[in-house]
C-alpha cells in the first residue's frame, strides 16, 4: 500500500469511530423503562411505607371516634369499716361504681373529621412522595447516562490521541519529528487516559446512587420520552398543571385538617361529663344487710386556663397550615414556569451543541491530517481533537438534559411516563 494513503486511512478510521461512538451514545438504548425504574424504586421506598402506616392510623382514628363515647369506662372501689378505729361494731360498707365518658355536643362528628382530614393529607403526602421520588430517579438515571457518554467520549479521545502518539512515535524515530512533538503527543493520550479512567470512576459511583434507589444496578432509559409525549400531556394550562400538583393539594389538606381541628377545639370547650351506676353494699350495727343501686354524675366546669391553650394552638395551626398553602401555590408556580423555560433552553441546546459536534469533529480530523502532511503543528491538532472532544461530551449531554427536561414536564402535569 501506498505510504502516502495512511495519513488519510487514519483520518476515516477516525471519523469513522467517533461517529460510531456518537451513535451509540444518542441511539436509544433497549431496556429498563423510566416508569417501570419508578415502580422498583417505589415498591422499597421506605418514606412509603412510613406514610401508609400514618395513613392507616389515621382511619383507625376515625373509626374509634364514631364510638358511643367519649372514652372508656372507669371503674371505682370503696370499702369501709370500723375495726380501724379500734371497734368492732360491725360498720361495714363495700361501694363499686362505673362510669364513661360522655361526647359534648358535635364533639364526636368533629373528631372523626380531624381523623378523616389527617388521613386524606397523608394521602396525597404519598403522592408529593411519588413525585418527588420520581424525579430522584430521572436526575440519578440522567447522572448514569451522562456518565455513560463520558466513558464513550474518552474512548474516542484516547484511541486519537494513542493513535497520533504511535504516529509522532515513527515520525521522532525516523528523524521527521522533535523529540519535544512526541512527548507532547505521549502527554496527551496519557491525560485521555486519565480522563478514561475519571469516567469510569463516575459512571460506578452513578451507577451505584441508581441501585440505591432502584434495588438493582440498572439504568432506566430516558430516550425514549420526548417532545411527542409533552404535546400529548393531559394538563397543558399551566393553571391546570398547579391545581394537580400534588404539593398543592396536600397543602389545602392540612388547610382542611387544620379547620377541622378548629372545629374540634371549640366542640371541646370544657372535658368530657361522666355518667354512670353505683352500688352499695353495707351493714350497719343492729341492723341487717342493706343494699342501694343508684346514678352518679360528673360534670368538669369550662375553665380558660384549660381552653385558652387549646384554642391558640388550633389558631397557630389554621395559620400555618394556610400560609403554607400560600407559599407552596407560590412555589409551584415558579417551579412550573423554570420547568417550562428548561424544556425551552434545552431544545435550543440540542440543536445548537449537535451542529457545533459536527463541526468541531470535522475541523478536528482536518487538523489532524493537516499534521500528517506537515501543514500544522502537532499542538494544534491535539487542541482541535480535544476541543471535539469536549464539544461531543457537551452535545451528548444536552441531548440526555432534553429528554430529562422532556420527562420533567410530565411529572409536573400529574404524569409518569
Amino acid at each position: 500500500m501506498n505510504r502516502a494513503m495512511h495519513p488519510i486511512l487514519s483520518v476515516a478510521m477516525a471519523c469513522a469511530l467517533a461517529c460510531a461512538t456518537f451513535a451509540r451514545a444518542q441511539a436509544p438504548q433497549s431496556g429498563l423503562s423510566f416508569h417501570d425504574a419508578v415502580g422498583m424504586a417505589w415498591a422499597i421506598d421506605p418514606v412509603r411505607t412510613e406514610l401508609q402506616v400514618g395513613h392507616l392510623s389515621a382511619r383507625a382514628r376515625a373509626s374509634a371516634a364514631g364510638s358511643w363515647f367519649a372514652g372508656g369506662p372507669t371503674l371505682s372501689g370503696e370499702y369501709m369499716d370500723d375495726h380501724m378505729l379500734g371497734s368492732n361494731e360491725g360498720y361495714t360498707t363495700y361501694q363499686g361504681g362505673v362510669s364513661v365518658p360522655l361526647w359534648l355536643p358535635g364533639q364526636g362528628s368533629a373528631t372523626q373529621q380531624v381523623a378523616s382530614a389527617e388521613a386524606a393529607s397523608l394521602d396525597e403526602q404519598l403522592n408529593v412522595e411519588h413525585m418527588a421520588l420520581s424525579i430522584r430517579v430521572l436526575d440519578a438515571g440522567a447522572a448514569a447516562l451522562i456518565a455513560r457518554t463520558r466513558v464513550d467520549v474518552a474512548h474516542v479521545l484516547y484511541d486519537a490521541t494513542a493513535r497520533m502518539a504511535t504516529s509522532a512515535t515513527r515520525a521522532v524515530h525516523g528523524g521527521e519529528l522533535a523529540s519535544a512533538d512526541g512527548q507532547m503527543a505521549q502527554a496527551a493520550m496519557e491525560n485521555a487516559r486519565n480522563e478514561l479512567a475519571m469516567a469510569q470512576e463516575e459512571v460506578e459511583n452513578a451507577v451505584a446512587s441508581l441501585e440505591a434507589l432502584l434495588g438493582r444496578p440498572v439504568v432506566p432509559d430516558l430516550a425514549r420520552y420526548g417532545e411527542g409525549d409533552v404535546m400529548h400531556a393531559r394538563f397543558i394550562a399551566p393553571r391546570d398543571m398547579e391545581d394537580n400538583d400534588p404539593r398543592i393539594k396536600v397543602a389545602h389538606r392540612n388547610v382542611e385538617a387544620a379547620e377541622a381541628n378548629m372545629k374540634l377545639a371549640r366542640r371541646s370547650f370544657m372535658p368530657n361529663p361522666e355518667i354512670g351506676v353505683d352500688a352499695i353494699h353495707e351493714k350497719q350495727y343492729g341492723s341487717p344487710w342493706d343494699d342501694r343501686v343508684g346514678l352518679n354524675f360528673s360534670i368538669p366546669l369550662p375553665s380558660e386556663v384549660r381552653n385558652t391553650p387549646i384554642m391558640s394552638e388550633a389558631r397557630n395551626r389554621l395559620a400555618t397550615a394556610t400560609s403554607q398553602e400560600t407559599q407552596a401555590r407560590r412555589m409551584v408556580h415558579l417551579e412550573m414556569m423554570r420547568v417550562r423555560e428548561r424544556l425551552i433552553a434545552a431544545t435550543t441546546a440540542r440543536q445548537t451543541t449537535r451542529a457545533a459536534a459536527d463541526s468541531m469533529e470535522r475541523r478536528a480530523a482536518a487538523q489532524e491530517h493537516a499534521w500528517r502532511v506537515g501543514e500544522t503543528s502537532l499542538d494544534t491538532a491535539l487542541a482541535a481533537r480535544l476541543a471535539a472532544a469536549s464539544t461531543r461530551l457537551a452535545s451528548a449531554r444536552a441531548d440526555v438534559e432534553w429528554h430529562v427536561a422532556s420527562i420533567r414536564m410530565l411529572i409536573a402535569t400529574g404524569i409518569v411516563p
